[in-house]
């Protein structure tokens, strides 16, 4: 165990540089200084406490009164502990002070009622002027600290005391308090100090210093130390064994966590509700099923109760590995749900792209009557995001405010994102402005959406006035390179790669290198971006290498495309996106072989095409719209429409691109083919249903046609309306004739 040698444990040490001491060997000098003091302060009443309360009203006491037995004032302020009732229990106090009553375990009842009640500097007022103290004057108050989240005064505490008064030395109680509050502050010497205490004062052999020592190690030192106290202890503890798991998932140690376990099973009958929380997180985090299974059947068979907390451990187990389905069923056979629950069976539906499930299980927690949290609000946004759903998310918004919800940090992310996504930056900004604080994930929402919709410049601004307040993490740089791409920035962008980056210490990782093939491509650079793929010592993924070949096309490159798409194919041969991209580029160099051949490997590797499908939502009801749709009920409105529009854009230059049609038929053919691509029914059908001036928001699930971007940028001009597309890319904002993609995606 590697604890620090001491001369004795009574020796100085300084806690976080403020030059006070835990325990000092120097008290002897001050000894008869505070035998005077404490003589100075035996009465009482001359205190300025004292003065503080003396003229507080005593509904039960008047000067006259008769004496009060000191066991009646000790019986009073046990009830007025217990009913919370501070008003009388200041009444005791200031009449047993008038009386000089007050002894060393009255004072001990104040304190502990003064806590109770929240008032911890009435507590502390009284414990600083009290002549004598014990452990449990001093375990009252440190604890009163620690519960209420001030572990540093707690620790103050403790440093003010004259340990001369303890007749033993702190006891184990002080002694959990104090090397709690040294977990929390992450003072790691001074709870070494406490474990050489514990070892010479014996207090070790209890098992709740030996927990408290197993935390305090754990977050001060790592798993290390902790284990070595663990390996101290003489018989199966649960709470040891609790501890420990927590400890190790804390730490991602996953393997040491698993060996612990291992070495438990036979002890599973000793199990507690906090064993098997933490024992299924730790199947959840490894990915182990046959354990978790295991642990599941274990529970079932010994009749364990369900808890809120074991069964949401259950049911999000089950979400983590991805099993939607025996995570819902976990979470039906429920007995007590509550809105942490609740909020855990959303989060898993929505993590593993069950959007509108989740949305369900919003509305029916609010039927049967649990309110959301600021949690609950914002895994529902993200379903909406996922969905972009705009509409639900407009009133979910609504929902947070009304509920005053919407303040919360977390919520304020989670608008951002469903804004984002759902395609209406100028309400993401909005709230991004509103919000009180920001985190650096609100800052990294913010600069991914400016990316993501083409305003790289505002993006790059965001993060210049994000660095003033936060750190960035490898998230914000994703964001900021895609910035650099959108403004073809290249030395920007190998800037930010090579020398910010390493200024802050992150390692690029693959997103951050393909933001750079993506910064080349747009500026035309694709000889550039194949040699730095080919050269930079990079485990490229397939969107990568997907991303130069969709640049070969834009930049009519068919020659490296091939070589990029032939690449792919011996990655990865099923690749459905690299066949379709090289069949289009040999359709637009006119080489019909070549489509034919790979629309042939594609039929014997049974390789389909995923339809293109646009949906658009209404009045809160989505409309999903496929290419050449007839089936519905307003297909005639929306045909009619569509003939409108073509008409009318076609006075201001459009001219069908019948190259994006790649299909060898005649011209005609083509034309017809582009007139009912599922986005230009979407958007018809949205101008026939919303009012004059609304923007129109259309989600895609493939990459735009050139031809429909041509359309699109002219109909906006026509009907003088904001659209809006998002398709597999990126967001399209066309407004007054002009995409905010630049003409590239």
């Amino acid at each position: 165990m590697r604890l620090m040698t001491y001369n004795s444990i009574y020796q100085k040490i300084k806690i976080s540089g403020n030059g006070c001491i835990l325990f000092s060997s120097d008290r002897a000098l001050n000894d008869q200084s505070r035998r005077l003091e404490s003589m100075t302060v035996h009465r009482p009443c001359a205190n300025g406490f004292a003065l503080l309360i003396h003229s507080m009203p005593s509904p039960l006491f008047q000067p006259a009164q008769a004496f009060v037995s000191r066991r009646n004032s000790l019986d009073l302020l046990k009830r007025f502990t217990e009913t919370r009732n501070l008003n009388l229990g200041k009444a005791i106090n200031a009449h047993l002070i008038r009386m000089f009553q007050l002894d060393l375990i009255q004072a001990n009842y104040l304190i502990n009622l003064y806590v109770k009640c929240g008032q911890l500097h009435l507590a502390r007022r009284l414990f600083d002027i009290m002549p004598e103290r014990n452990n449990v004057s001093g375990n009252a108050l440190m604890a009163g600290y620690f519960h209420a989240g001030f572990p540093l005064e707690a620790l103050d505490v403790f440093k003010s005391m004259d340990l001369s008064q303890l007749s033993c030395g702190p006891n184990e109680y002080m002694l959990t308090t104090l090397l709690a509050s040294c977990a929390e502050v992450r003072a790691l010497e001074e709870g070494q100090q406490c474990h050489e205490y514990a070892l010479k004062s014996g207090l070790v052999s209890h098992s709740y210093v030996r927990n408290a020592l197993l935390h305090m190690y754990s977050k001060c030192s790592g798993m290390e130390d902790a284990l070595q106290v663990f390996r101290t202890i003489p018989s199966f503890d649960i709470f040891a064994f609790n501890s420990i798991i927590n400890g190790f998932l804390e730490h991602g140690q996953l393997n040491y966590a698993m060996e612990v376990v291992s070495g438990m099973v036979k002890e599973v009958a000793w199990w507690d509700h906090v064993s098997y929380v933490a024992v299924l997180g730790l199947c959840a985090d490894s990915k182990d099923l046959n354990l978790g299974r295991q642990i599941h059947s274990q529970i079932l068979r010994r009749g364990v109760e369900f808890s809120v907390f074991v069964g949401s451990a259950i049911v999000d187990m089950y979400g983590k590995w991805g099993d939607v389905q025996s995570s819902r069923c976990a979470f039906d056979g429920l007995l007590n749900k509550n809105v942490v629950s609740w909020t855990a069976v959303m989060a898993i539906c929505t993590q593993n792209g069950c959007f509108e499930e989740a949305l369900k299980l919003f509305l029916e927690m609010e039927v049967v009557g649990f309110r959301p949290n600021e949690f609950t609000y914002a895994v529902a946004l993200n379903a909406c995001a996922g969905l972009s759903a705009l509409k639900n998310g407009d009133a979910l918004n609504a929902h947070a405010e009304i509920s005053g919800y919407k303040a919360h940090l977390t919520v304020g992310n989670a608008l951002i994102n469903m804004y984002s996504k759902s395609g209406s930056i100028d309400d993401a900004k909005r709230v991004f402005t509103s919000m009180p604080h920001h985190d650096i994930i609100s800052w990294n929402s913010i600069i991914t959406a400016y990316s993501h919709h083409g305003l790289a410049n505002e993006a790059l601004e965001a993060f210049h006035k994000m660095l003033k307040e936060e750190v960035p993490t490898y998230v914000t740089f994703i964001g900021v390179l895609s910035a650099c791409g959108h403004l073809g920035l290249v030395d920007e962008g190998f800037y930010y790669l090579n020398h910010l980056m390493r200024e802050v210490g992150i390692r690029p990782g693959v997103e951050h290198y393909t933001c750079i093939i993506g910064m080349l491509c747009r500026a035309g650079l694709l000889d550039e971006a194949d040699r730095f793929m080919r050269y930079t010592c990079v485990d490229w993924d397939i969107v990568a290498w997907r991303t130069l070949l969709s640049a070969c096309q834009v930049h009519r490159n068919y020659g490296l495309g091939q070589k990029v798409g032939e690449h792919i194919l011996k990655l990865d041969p099923d690749d459905v996106g690299t066949n379709i991209l090289l069949s289009n580029m040999y359709a637009k160099a006119h080489r019909w072989d070549g489509v034919v051949n790979i629309r042939k490997l594609m039929r014997e590797r049974d390789i389909k095409k995923e339809p293109g499908v646009s949906w658009i939502q209404v009045r809160n009801e989505t409309h999903v719209f496929a290419s050449e749709d007839k089936k519905h009920p307003w297909m005639s409105q929306i045909n009619e429409k569509v003939a409108e529009l073509i008409a009318q854009i076609k006075l201001i230059g459009y001219v069908p691109n019948i190259g994006s049609v790649l299909h060898d038929v005649e011209d005609e053919q083509k034309e017809e083919y582009l007139r009912y691509h599922s986005e230009k029914l979407a958007i018809a059908f949205g101008l026939i249903c919303t009012p004059p001036g609304a923007p129109i928001h259309v989600m895609k699930n493939l990459r735009m046609c050139d031809d429909c971007h041509i359309a699109t940028k002219l109909i906006s001009v026509v009907t003088n309306r904001k659209i809006i597309v998002r398709d597999a890319n990126r967001f399209h904002c066309f407004e007054s004739g002009i995409c905010s993609c630049d003409d590239y995606w």
